[in-house]
This record gives C-alpha cells, sequence and structure tokens, in this order.
C-alpha cells in the first residue's frame, strides 16, 4: 500500500457484535474515508483507542507508539508531565489502515500539530447532555454557541460526537495558546449558562449536570484530546463523528428526528460522496481570537 507492506490479520472478527460489523469493514471504511479523514489529523499527535476483542470486551487508551510499529510510521516525541511520550502521527493511508488492523477504533487527535504542541489550531467547545437531555439539546446550545460567536467575528462548524453529544470547532491557524483558548472557551460557556440557566452548565461537576448540556470548556488544553472528525466510535453500532452542515442543527433544535444526524460507517462514506469534507474550513479557515 503507497509502497508499504502491512500484514492485516482476522478481518473476519467481529468487532461489533449487534451490527455484525467486522475488522475487514472497519479497515474498508478507514480506507474509503482516507482522503477526507487524513487532512485532519495529519502532522497531529494521536492518541490511540484499541478495541481488540470489540466494543463488548474490554478496551485500552495507547499514547506511546507500540514498540512493533513498523519503522515507516511517523512519530513525534512530546513532553507530558514529567515524560516524553512518542505520539504516532497518522500523516498517510498506510499508518491508517496499519492502526485500523491494531483495532484502534476511534482516533483522537491533539488540537494542536505535533511541531508547535502549545499551540492549538482550533477553538473547541465539547456538548455533553445529561439525561434526560440529549442530540435534540446539544442542537440548541450548538445554535446559541455560533450566535454568540458570530457576534465576536469568528466563525464555527458543528460534528457530531458519533456518541450522545456534539462538538463546535471555531478554526484559528494563527498565533494562540492553550493559555488563550482555553480561558476564552470557558468564559464563553459561563457567560451562555447565565443566560440560559436551565438548559446550559459549565461546571465540572456531573452531579449538577443533569437534564442540562455541558459545555466542556477544558478540552482546550494540550493534555487533553477529543474524538477526531470521521472517527468510528465504539459503541453498540458503528456510528461516526460526522460533520454537519447548520441547517441540519437548525431542523433539530426545532424538532426534527435527532436521528436524521446519527450516520453510521457505510452512510458516512455515501454522505462523503454526495457533500464532500463538510469540516474542511477547520483546516482552512484564519481568524484571530477577539480580546475579551
Amino acid at each position: 500500500m503507497e509502497g508499504r507492506l502491512l500484514r492485516l490479520s482476522n478481518l473476519d472478527k467481529v468487532l461489533y457484535p449487534a451490527a455484525g460489523f467486522t475488522k475487514g469493514q472497519l479497515i474498508d471504511y478507514y480506507t474509503r474515508a482516507a482522503p477526507y479523514l487524513l487532512p485532519h489529523l495529519r502532522g497531529r499527535a494521536l492518541t490511540l483507542r484499541r478495541y481488540p476483542n470489540g466494543v463488548e470486551e474490554p478496551h485500552f487508551f495507547e499514547k506511546q507508539k507500540p514498540s512493533h510499529a513498523p519503522e515507516w510510521v511517523r512519530s513525534e516525541g512530546i513532553r507530558a508531565g514529567d515524560r516524553d511520550i512518542d505520539f504516532v502521527l497518522c500523516d498517510d493511508l498506510a499508518t491508517l489502515v496499519w492502526l485500523a488492523n491494531l483495532a484502534d477504533l476511534e482516533l483522537h487527535p491533539s488540537l494542536a500539530l505535533a511541531e508547535d504542541p502549545d499551540r492549538p489550531t482550533v477553538l473547541a467547545f465539547d456538548l455533553d447532555p445529561g439525561e434526560p437531555a440529549a442530540l435534540e439539546q446539544c442542537c440548541e446550545v450548538a445554535l446559541l454557541l455560533r450566535n454568540v460567536l458570530s457576534k465576536l467575528g469568528l466563525e464555527c462548524r458543528p460534528k457530531t460526537s458519533g456518541s450522545k453529544g456534539m462538538q463546535v470547532y471555531t478554526p484559528l491557524n494563527a498565533q494562540v495558546t492553550y493559555e488563550d483558548t482555553k480561558p476564552f472557551a470557558h468564559g464563553l460557556a459561563r457567560l451562555l449558562e447565565k443566560q440560559q440557566p436551565k438548559l446550559i452548565v459549565s461546571a465540572m461537576a456531573k452531579a449538577v449536570r443533569r437534564g442540562k448540556v455541558f459545555i466542556d470548556w477544558s478540552q482546550n488544553d494540550r493534555h487533553k484530546t477529543t474524538v477526531g472528525v470521521y472517527s468510528l466510535r465504539a459503541r453498540e453500532r458503528p456510528t461516526v463523528s460526522a460533520p454537519l452542515d447548520w441547517d441540519e442543527v437548525e431542523r433539530v433544535a426545532g424538532g426534527a428526528d435527532a436521528e436524521t444526524l446519527v450516520f453510521e460507517a457505510g452512510e458516512m462514506l455515501e454522505r462523503l460522496k454526495e457533500r464532500g469534507d463538510l469540516f474542511e474550513p477547520v483546516l482552512s479557515v484564519r481568524q484571530e481570537l477577539p480580546d475579551l
């Protein structure tokens, strides 16, 4: 593959029992999604989330590049606390397929490029609903976020988490650090909580989240990652973290069925053929963070 020799194994192993979705299908999905997915991974430290025996069995996170990795798999040493970690960089199709063969179901890239790990390229808001709040309420909060960001002269893009919630990414691609983005995100979360206290919470304590949407501003941190766009999720079925158009978010916030925003692997591939990469502006748009 692209001049690299890969040995694939156990292609018939079922990783999603409820859907009968196999490791071969996992590799096939990531191979077909690669032209849209790789630009969002390239050059970023990647945290692996591996499920060697499927989503119903124990899993583990892996930050350190595996010792058995082929020599052509790129990596970057990054200081984390009191040690250096050699993170995998998924820059090409061969590396992506190698990761899929390790049953790395979920891809969690850094918000920053590995060459400058203190400088995020985006401002991220992770919207986490506390039951009985669900995706519908996340759509409401995403629209409120879009409106306040727009008033500050910033455009943003929504995506589903592929699980219960959503994320809203504001592209920056500018000279900022987490010391800029984290308090900025916290401030906006607190502002929206004050405006909509029955819907939004900004506090980290889980006890106060029931029936509300937690705007997780803390994701804007060198040591944290958020699930990447087009990544599969380790849920009952192979759902995908899918970028959305704002009109889709508006329809669900207005009462449309939230299931219209849930895409499994095959559906995501069809959507990519039809609509291309809706998240491309996150890579290309340059914006300055206002001084609040």
